[in-house]
Order: C-alpha cells, then sequence, then structure tokens
C-alpha cells in the first residue's frame, strides 16, 4: 500500500479529481469528515498535510509519494524525486514594482520583498544582483507601496491584485504547477506501485484511462 500525501486548500480538490478520472474510487475522500488520514482500498492510504508538511513527510519516508506546489519545491530545496508535472494549479514565480519603476535600474543594493526568500535570492544572485531580502508573511504587494521595499517576488497567477494595487510585472522567475513527488528509498522499493500511480495520474491528464505501469 502506497501513502500518498496530498495538500490541502487549493490543489486538494483538483488532485482528488485527477485521482477519479484516473479510476481510483475516492468515494472515502468524499466522506473523510475531518480525517487527516483516508485508505482508499486496499492500494493508497492518503494523508492530509499542509504543502511544506507535504515536502517533509516525503524526503523522510513517511509517505511514498505527494503532491504539492512546485513553489514549495523551490523555496524548500528538499531531496526527493520529482516524477511527473500534473498540469494543473498553474501560476508563477514573478518579479513585480510599482507600475513604470525598474527595479533593475542604477547600482544600489535594492530591496526585494517577498514570501519566499530562496528563491527570490537564487534568482538575482543569478543576475549577478547585490539585493537585500525582506522576508514577508502577509501581502507582499504592501511593501512597495509603504517604501519598504524596490520589488517583489511573489506568485501570480492573473495579475489582478497587483493592477488593483498599483503594481505591474516586470519578468517571470519561474513557472509553478502541481507536481507529483516520491521519496528517494520508496522508488526504489516501490518502483512499480510508484509508476503504476504515476501511468494513472498522467493517462487522467491526458483523458486515456491507464491501468498499466509508464
Amino acid at each position: 500500500m502506497l501513502r500518498l500525501a496530498l495538500t490541502k486548500g487549493r490543489l486538494e480538490q483538483k488532485t482528488v479529481e485527477r485521482l477519479a478520472a484516473s479510476g481510483i474510487d475516492i468515494s472515502p475522500l468524499q466522506e473523510k469528515g475531518r480525517k487527516l488520514i483516508v485508505r482508499l482500498g486496499e492500494e493508497y492510504e492518503v494523508v492530509f498535510a499542509k504543502a511544506a508538511d507535504v515536502v517533509t513527510y516525503v524526503e523522510h519516508g513517511s509517505a511514498d509519494v505527494g503532491v504539492v506546489g512546485k513553489d514549495t519545491l523551490l523555496e524548500m530545496g528538499r531531496s526527493v524525486y520529482e516524477l511527473l508535472d500534473l498540469g494543473f494549479g498553474k501560476c508563477r514565480f514573478a518579479v513585480a514594482a510599482l507600475k513604470g519603476y525598474d527595479p533593475y535600474a542604477g547600482y544600489g543594493v535594492k530591496t526585494v520583498a517577498t514570501k519566499y526568500p530562496t528563491v527570490a535570492r537564487r534568482f538575482f544572485e543569478s543576475k549577478n544582483m547585490d539585493v537585500e531580502i525582506v522576508k514577508i508573511e502577509g501581502s507582499v504587494e504592501l511593501a512597495p507601496i509603504l517604501r519598504l521595499a524596490d520589488a517583489i517576488v511573489d506568485i501570480v497567477e492573473t495579475g489582478t491584485t497587483l493592477k488593483e494595487n498599483g503594481l505591474e510585472v516586470v519578468e517571470t522567475v519561474a513557472d509553478i504547477s502541481a507536481r507529483l513527488i516520491v521519496n528517494v528509498a520508496s522508488f526504489k522499493l516501490n518502483k512499480q506501485e510508484v509508476e503504476l500511480l504515476a501511468s494513472r495520474l498522467n493517462g487522467a491528464k491526458e483523458g486515456v484511462k491507464t491501468d498499466g505501469g509508464i
């Protein structure tokens, strides 16, 4: 039996829909209430956790596989295999600033506000830019408005929130979507079962029900 860790929130519903489309009986999930662990027949046990915890559980082998956004993987940088791009939960990391302002202009040290300091630092280092990173927990769009930062790095979907607050995207940092990840040891020990699950989920993505391995 594979233990599958699912991200609570926006990715949960899409993942469950994909499991159903792949031919897996998800009826126990529809009646789970507040349960954090639910069995799906004899093949899978599903665990519900926050995104960062999904990665931790998979990395340490408490879960064999997991579904999590690429944003979390980029920020945490943990030792897991990224097996499949599931194709939903699409958005992007982007640099944004007040409309009309170029955060790359000039030679002084720029201040960048973000919820994702690792992603931001790595991106600006790739540009050989010396920046000061300020970690923000709430609405990062406030930072440029209040003159705390010259720019932000944040997740952008439609860009509506940025526009309504006088900001605009300057540059895309990375594309994001939901990914199927697997524990390194589990992939070796349960390779057939893991590949079967990946094949089912990928087949559902393409609209083809798949019962065999990859």
